[in-house]
């Protein structure tokens, strides 16, 4: 009996341990960059967005002044204001390689600039990833909420 006990204990203890071992999934998010960004404004109302707010598509020429890194990416998208005076913007980023996403994060805080618009100041900044979508918000009090609605994609 006791042998019996003993052996049921050790299973136990066993699949405990591995089951407690997994690794929460990071997917990534599904659609087209324009899509997303879509869905980072769900909730905010026309009146509390910032003036003529337009998707700029990112290319090598531009990539470094939107979104602050080198990094390799498969596409990205910058969504800003197109007056000068306010201090928004939202950055996607479809990395090559979603191994890199930590490092690109940590890069993207570290450079990033909420002063860029030179007479405004972003009030915060955000940097996250989802699999291999990084997200890079600089702006004032829409950055909560589209920071929210990133973090509940799937």
């Amino acid at each position: 009996m006791k042998k019996l006990l003993c052996l049921f204990s050790i299973l136990f203890l066993t699949f405990g341990v591995v089951g407690c071992d997994k690794k929460v999934e990071n997917k990534n998010i599904e659609g087209s960059l324009e899509e997303i960004m879509e869905k980072l404004y769900e909730g905010i109302k026309e009146e509390e967005m910032p003036m003529m707010v337009e998707n700029i598509p990112l290319t090598e020429e531009n990539f470094q002044y939107y979104a602050f890194t080198s990094a390799k990416y498969k596409e990205a998208i910058a969504s800003e204001s197109m007056t000068g005076s306010t201090a928004h913007s939202v950055v996607l980023i479809r990395l090559e390689d979603s191994n890199e996403a930590d490092a690109v994060v940590k890069e993207i805080k570290e450079k990033a600039d909420p002063r860029k618009w030179i007479c405004v100041e972003a009030e915060k900044l955000y940097v996250l990833n989802k699999g291999d979508l990084v997200v890079l918000i600089m702006s004032n009090e829409l950055a909560d909420p589209i920071k929210t609605n990133f973090e509940n994609l799937k």
